[in-house]
């Protein structure tokens, strides 16, 4: 797998893969503008990450598993429940086509989306030029 820089760097990496899931959901949208009965639909993933950040942080919120015989097995920590949940916007009025989509929310989600990428590519790009500065710093120390 390789070096791993720190705690959060797998989180941020998840973030980035959700973000990027959630851009081609928003343009999908914008797509299917004419598209009669299409409704809008979007992804929430911020509850994922904001439990997986829990688990990195070691701040569990779970009670622990009661048993009662020592033959009992652990409970296994599965990754599979790492999943996001897509709904359908209901918010939007449907025209008379039976469509939702409104360019005008589409295009707000889509440039809040695209700033919340760039300010994530941007920490991740901050965190490793902090690594690479110390392994250029102590290469210099002899």
């Amino acid at each position: 797998m390789g070096l791993t820089i720190s705690k959060s760097m797998p989180l941020a990496i998840s973030a980035l893969d959700f973000r990027a899931l959630r851009q081609k959901m928003i343009s999908s949208n914008i797509a299917n503008v004419d598209t009669p009965y299409f409704r809008s639909r979007d992804i929430q993933f911020e509850d994922v990450l904001a439990k997986e950040a829990r688990t990195l942080q070691n701040n569990h919120s779970q009670l622990a598993l009661a048993k009662s015989s020592p033959m009992h097995l652990d409970p296994v920590q599965s990754k599979e429940n790492m999943h996001a949940s897509y709904f359908f916007r209901g918010t939007h009025p449907t025209r008379n086509d039976g469509n939702n989509v409104d360019i005008d929310i589409e295009s707000t989600e889509m440039s809040k989306n695209s700033i919340m990428f760039e300010a994530l590519t941007n920490a991740i790009k901050k965190q490793a030029m902090i690594y690479k500065s110390v392994i250029d710093a102590s290469g210099k120390i002899q």
